[in-house]
């Protein structure tokens, strides 16, 4: 692993609509999905649309992802949801291609595994989180993720139920913010190579919870197939030639 710049916080709700009134960019919640791919769902309920946590408490099923028809990176919630005051948070309902697509736009690239593992041990090898060994739960609020009992109870006390706009919490020792929770971010690794829609996503989100998820550890693996996305989706860039920059801040590593 050579050197390389990672941007310091995921890449926000303003920073990927200026991507997209430059280019035209559509995401893939914004089309139909490709029946070739999921050939056990019916080709008529293959809409436009994402993955939408909703608490059981509201929804009354078991089932706490829905798919949410017309959800997308402008609608986090479905039709009549905004980013209006949620610029400054880290965009989702994302796809891999999406990813790349503004990686590539910005002149860099998404992290491999390793590169993104790297960046969030920050220097700690061995240390299981981030920070150290302490949980995020004890001591002073480290990372959006959730408090309470998932699914049904989120007490909130980092100060944020859903998404936090980035760099709310600490930052790691390479000045890196939200390595931990608030939400996922998509690495080139594959879960599952023999699948080229098994995707990667690293650091966890703000549904990671103390009783059911745990993997916000960096070492943690997450599995994601690449041609869907979800409300708690979204990435950062990295930059393996320095002569690109983006609004976010750049961290040079090397191993």
């Amino acid at each position: 692993m050579g050197a390389f710049g990672i941007s310091s916080t995921e890449i926000t709700n303003r920073e990927f609509a200026e991507f997209v009134t430059e280019t035209g960019y559509l995401t893939t919640a914004e089309q139909s999905p490709d029946p070739a791919l999921h050939p056990d769902i019916a080709p008529d309920e293959l809409v436009a649309g994402s993955a939408v946590f909703v608490s059981p408490l509201v929804s009354g099923s078991r089932q706490w992802w829905q798919c949410v028809s017309g959800a997308n990176w402008r609608a986090p919630e479905g039709p009549g949801s905004t980013i209006t005051e949620r610029q400054d948070h880290p965009v989702v309902h994302v796809s891999y291609a999406d990813a790349l697509a503004y990686a590539d736009w910005a002149g860099g690239d998404l992290p491999t595994e390793a590169e993104w593992e790297f960046a969030a041990r920050a220097g700690l090898d061995g240390a299981r989180f981030e920070w150290g060994d302490e949980p995020p739960e004890q001591g002073p609020v480290k990372a959006n993720t959730w408090q309470g009992t998932f699914p049904l109870e989120n007490t909130a006390a980092d100060g944020h139920a859903g998404t936090a706009p980035v760099g709310c919490y600490n930052p790691n020792a390479y000045g890196l913010y939200d390595m931990t929770g608030n939400v996922w971010e998509w690495t080139h690794g594959q879960f599952n190579t023999a699948d080229p829609n098994s995707g990667l996503i690293k650091g966890g989100s703000y549904l990671c919870a103390n009783n059911f998820c745990r993997r916000y550890r960096p070492a943690a693996r997450q599995p994601q197939e690449r041609d869907f996305s979800t409300s708690h989706i979204g990435f950062r860039v990295v930059f393996r030639n320095q002569d690109h920059a983006t609004s976010a801040d750049a961290l040079d590593a090397a191993e």
